[in-house]
């Protein structure tokens, strides 16, 4: 993304304000991420039947609204085939999660929208900003229909869970959401110093910091296909898989049409989770060692760090067959990671033309 200038006209005072704004709107999203893991690790998706985006801000209030809520769930695969004879005390456990996740994603949206608007009121939102908010605003509407596209694959067919496809779309789309509001608000926090005695990153380490972050993306799409086919409860071995370092090509790419086994193959999308881990990491290591004599060194080193302890977590998740403790923690470390990498990859892009001549003012 490009550097924002900050109109003339916009006070530091009220552009910190908007920053702050943006942080929070960024907490919120990393809350409802967190949410949602668990509330896919716990299978409580599918437990509201329902979207109702306004009247399903409210939980049942009744004995007989939870009855009604409860036997439209019985209605479905997944209460017929694993939670069958469940007690209506054990439903309103996984309706919590569920409801709890829409509330926090409606949340989200309002705290956005609400500010975003008094801003553009106020006319403190950088002019170079607004086309980027709004699409962002967009983003997230349409990640409220795209959940429900998601819970649908469960509700109105046979399965038992929500397809994977649409899991890795409805994740992927909300992580990169929240990489462009951080990235946003830390470009602000820059603009807004101006001072802060910053030298532009060889191209080489931006350009490497910039993919460590797109490929921690990609990784949480894959972790998203691991999750959604449940991949992670088989191949519970490390470093071998399937007792090979490389599977046998035969069951790597058995499933016709051969892309398909990028999506559905257990085996091929664990795998290529783990080759994309290890790709990761070594770019990390070596990206703190190419930053190891600049101002970059810092950011890339806790990256490097951050990535290390993912690793480290995913192999003792896999190990242990996937526990909902370990899960859980492995999916959050995973948005931890992204946030280490956007706010790493911001800091190294080039300053904005003010911070420069501060720069050259000072003799830097």
């Amino acid at each position: 993304m490009p550097d924002q200038t900050p109109d003339v006209d916009v006070s530091a005072r009220r552009l910190r304000a908007v920053r702050l704004w943006l942080y929070a709107v960024a907490a919120m999203i990393f809350l409802t991420l967190a949410v949602g893991g668990a509330t896919r690790l716990t299978e409580s998706g599918l437990s509201i039947t329902e979207w109702k985006p306004v009247t399903g801000v409210l939980p049942p209030l009744s004995t007989a609204q939870w009855q009604d809520e409860f036997a439209k769930y019985q209605g479905i695969a997944q209460y017929r085939e694993r939670n069958q004879g469940m007690s209506l005390s054990d439903f309103k456990v996984i309706y919590f999660w569920e409801w709890s996740h829409r509330l926090l994603a409606r949340s989200t949206g309002f705290v956005f929208l609400a500010p975003f608007l008094f801003f553009l009121w106020r006319g403190d939102v950088p002019k170079a900003l607004r086309a980027r908010l709004w699409t962002i605003f967009a983003g997230g509407a349409a990640l409220g229909a795209v959940g429900w596209w998601m819970v649908a694959s469960g509700v109105g067919s046979n399965l038992v869970k929500v397809s994977q496809y649409r899991l890795g779309f409805h994740l992927t789309l909300a992580c990169a959401i929240y990489a462009a509001v951080l990235w946003t608000a830390q470009g602000l926090q820059r603009d807004e110093a101006q001072t802060v005695p910053r030298v532009a990153a060889p191209a080489r380490q931006r350009f490497t910091a910039l993919a460590i972050a797109g490929l921690v993306l990609l990784q949480i799409y894959l972790g998203a296909l691991v999750a959604g086919l449940d991949a992670g409860l088989i191949y519970n071995t490390w470093p071998l898989i399937d007792g090979a370092l490389v599977p046998d090509a035969a069951r790597l790419w058995f499933v016709q049409p051969a892309w398909r086994n990028i999506f559905e193959n257990t085996l091929t999308v664990q795998f290529d989770h783990r080759m994309l881990a290890y790709t990761i990491f070594l770019l990390a290591l070596w990206h703190a060692y190419d930053a190891r004599r600049c101002m970059a060194a810092r950011g890339a080193l806790l990256l490097a760090g951050a990535v290390t302890a993912q690793a480290a977590l995913g192999i003792i998740t896999l190990l242990y067959a996937a526990p909902l403790a370990l899960a859980m923690a492995h999916q959050l470390l995973a948005i931890v990671v992204l946030t280490i990498g956007i706010v790493h990859a911001q800091a190294l892009t080039k300053p904005t033309q003010a911070g420069a001549a501060h720069l050259v003012e000072q003799g830097a």
